[in-house]
């Protein structure tokens, strides 16, 4: 079975939300990096609706999901529907609460022979920075096949995916904050992933 955990630690950041809606803009221009993980930027990203199972939404960017927290029965279908790594953005104390994870999500992986990644993200240990996004795409770069990444309701999975973005595929921030405002970000963490002020152009 191929298993890779990856445990990073990292210090606190207080998190904030933004209630406006920004508008997509369509790209002329790709940055050719993005053909490697196959999106596409003139639509916003899909929701995936005929998998349940998954606690919050999941979307499709590319090869990539982004979801929250996936129960037993929804890991179970994950080869089925493609996907041969998950990462996994929550906490070690969430992963090991058996109240929150009523299973043993890297086992699982495993047993499915899933690649599996530990990215923890939330709480005093494990601040919001952009090495934790650079750790994010050192798993993604390395992996050809579909990903999933996510957390317990896709928000810092979001953050995740469209801090990658700009960080590592050049992507105009107001762009990328787009996409993960589709899926629910807001701009405190964001800023802290991208490692600078964020100013994004915001559109009620």
């Amino acid at each position: 079975m191929r298993r890779m955990l990856l445990i990073l630690g990292f210090a606190a950041v207080a998190l904030a939300g933004c209630g406006n809606r920004t508008q997509l803009r369509t790209a002329s221009l790709l940055p050719s990096s993005l053909e490697s993980v196959g999106l596409h930027l003139a639509a916003v990203p899909d929701t995936v609706g005929d998998w349940n199972g998954f606690t919050g939404g999941i979307h499709r960017e590319g090869r990539v999901l982004i979801s929250g927290q996936p129960g037993r029965d929804a890991m179970l279908e994950m080869p089925s529907r493609g996907v041969t790594a998950v990462i996994n953005l929550r906490t070690p104390a969430e992963v090991e609460n058996r109240d929150r994870v009523p299973f043993d999500e890297p086992a699982l992986a495993d047993s499915l022979g899933l690649v599996y990644a530990s990215i923890p993200l939330g709480g005093d240990e494990h601040p919001y920075t952009p090495a934790a996004v650079d750790s994010f795409a050192a798993v993604v770069d390395a992996h050809p096949g579909t990903i999933l990444v996510h957390c317990t309701v896709g928000w810092r999975a979001s953050h995740m995916w469209a801090a990658y973005l700009v960080r590592h595929h050049g992507m105009d921030v107001s762009e990328a904050y787009a996409r993960g405002e589709a899926m629910g970000i807001g701009k405190m963490a964001f800023a802290r992933l991208i490692g600078r002020e964020l100013k994004v152009e915001l559109k009620d």
